[in-house]
């Protein structure tokens, strides 16, 4: 069964219908975008580059598309990271960036409603 899912964005919001078991798929690729910047923070060898780690996507299809992308080699950690998100179904598309902790946050705020 679908419950809206709400993103808050930078200036609004938006919500979609969404399962538990894909809001906990989405949790599980926040939380490995989330690892890999903190990883990436955590280095403490300075004098050597880091090595470049490839984008994580998700996708969901549903009720609407939902698409989830990070590049994490352009931020410098998970507080200033961002993600792009699109959000579409035959009749509008929305595309948007917004900071990954604030996704983090209205994922798991959903996940908690199914315990």
């Amino acid at each position: 069964m679908a419950s809206p899912l709400i993103f808050n964005l930078a200036s609004g919001s938006v919500s979609c219908g969404f399962t538990a078991t894909a809001a906990r798929e989405l949790q599980a690729k926040l939380n490995e975008i989330a690892l890999t910047l903190k990883a990436k923070t955590a280095q403490t060898d300075l004098s050597r580059k880091p090595t470049p780690q490839p984008p994580i996507e998700y996708q969901y299809t549903g009720d609407v598309f939902l698409e989830i992308f990070c590049n994490p080699n352009i931020w410098a950690n998970v507080f200033v990271a961002k993600v792009s998100i699109t959000l579409r179904d035959d009749r509008i598309r929305l595309s948007s960036e917004t900071e990954l902790t604030r996704i983090i946050e209205d994922v798991e705020r959903f996940v908690e409603q199914f315990g």
